[in-house]
């Protein structure tokens, strides 16, 4: 098993925060299955391999503004 094998806790929680956001920032079908996708890493996607790709969406997550509502 490698080195990589596991995350740490604080990667978990960027994961899940990201995943919550992400129905804020991308309301509707792409809001959600971004959050799905990113619980999934979460659960089980590390053992796929590199990081990369999902953290970076993380991070555009995380840097986004949130959708406003209409009721706002």
């Amino acid at each position: 098993m490698s080195v990589h094998a596991t995350m740490d806790h604080h990667e978990r929680m960027r994961l899940r925060a990201a995943a919550f956001r992400a129905t804020r920032v991308y309301p509707g079908p792409v809001g959600e299955l971004l959050s799905r996708e990113l619980l999934s890493w979460e659960e089980f996607g590390y053992r796929l391999g590199s990081r990369g790709l999902v953290m970076g969406i993380v991070d555009a997550v995380m840097k986004a503004q949130v959708a406003q509502s209409d009721a706002a």
